[in-house]
């Protein structure tokens, strides 16, 4: 691990005042489950590192008429705890519970989860977001045993984000904050696809810090996994299906979403969305198993959503 400065703010206005203008000045900890793994293969360098643990507002989850508020350093277990979070966003616990680790759950914070690094073994070996060697990407013809199957590259590892699917279901917004003023931008738009190794995969710039998840309010909508049902009567509204750990992003099914809104949720129904939920996928020459792996989930969390499970 090569040599940094370690600072450990108190306020949010000063742990700002600490960050660098440029990727690689400086990098924020939290529960560090990421961050130090990244740092001892090299692979982060950080010439600073900005220790937001202290900062105490930027924890609690506070649930009101207007929906969830979650602050970026609460952790995996407090989550996993919260009764509203329990009874309201049944996706958002699944997501949760979905991480077996327990000392995860017990370091793993919110925004940690969204802002980890690609998990990719090309990327964490050094061969950089897109892999490339020669002017070519490794992954094709490569070892993509779990690699994407949406998105067609030139990024083909897939989102780490537990929680980036069940957000993107549910229209969360996540706010971030600059020592020049704040922005909050749509879950979705939250992930990005790199197009070059000199891009990030989400949208926070470097001087900035997640501070706070938003979720709008649970009343009329059935959600579970990544799954989410605005029902009126027994027609579905509006439905939100997203795919998790299959692209770069969450990956929003939009086919299927698309074959459920104005639709009751009967068996044939959901079985037909399942089966477009796997519509337009490219697998790699080792993940074509992932196709059928997305067709059963989305039929399950369906199913739980609609209470037919």
């Amino acid at each position: 691990m090569q040599a940094f400065e370690y600072a450990s703010p108190s306020t949010l206005h000063e742990a700002l005042t600490l960050l660098g203008s440029q990727w690689g000045e400086t990098d924020v900890l939290a529960g560090g489950t990421d961050q130090i793994s990244l740092m001892k293969d090299y692979i982060h360098t950080p010439k600073r590192v900005v220790n937001i643990k202290g900062v105490k507002e930027l924890g609690g989850i506070h649930s009101s008429a207007q929906g969830l508020r979650i602050g970026a350093t609460v952790t995996f277990d407090e989550l996993a705890g919260n009764a509203a979070i329990r009874s309201e966003y049944p996706a958002l616990h699944a997501a949760v519970m979905g991480v077996a680790s327990p000392q995860i759950r017990n370091m793993g914070t919110v925004g940690g989860d969204l802002c980890q690094r690609p998990r990719c073994w090309y990327y964490r070996r050094g061969f950089g977001l897109l892999a490339m060697q020669d002017g070519k990407s490794l992954v094709p013809n490569g070892d993509n045993r779990y690699h994407a199957i949406f998105g067609g590259g030139p990024a083909y590892f897939v989102s780490p984000s537990s929680l980036g699917p069940a957000l993107v279901a549910l229209d969360a917004k996540v706010k971030l904050v600059s020592a020049s003023g704040q922005r909050v931008v749509s879950a979705e738009k939250f992930f990005v696809s790199p197009q070059n190794e000199s891009s990030r995969e989400t949208a926070l710039l470097p001087n900035e810090i997640l501070t706070e998840i938003q979720v709008p309010p649970a009343r009329g909508v059935k959600n579970a996994t990544s799954v989410a049902l605005h029902i009126q009567g027994s027609t579905v509204q509006k439905a939100s299906v997203v795919l998790g750990h299959v692209a770069p992003t969450p990956w929003p099914a939009a086919k299927a979403s698309q074959l459920l809104q104005g639709q009751a949720l009967t068996a044939e129904n959901i079985a037909q969305a399942a089966e477009a939920a796997g519509d337009g996928a490219q697998p790699l020459s080792g993940n074509d198993y992932k196709v059928k792996l997305v067709r059963v989930a989305v039929k399950r969390a369906l199913l739980e959503a609609s209470g037919k499970a």
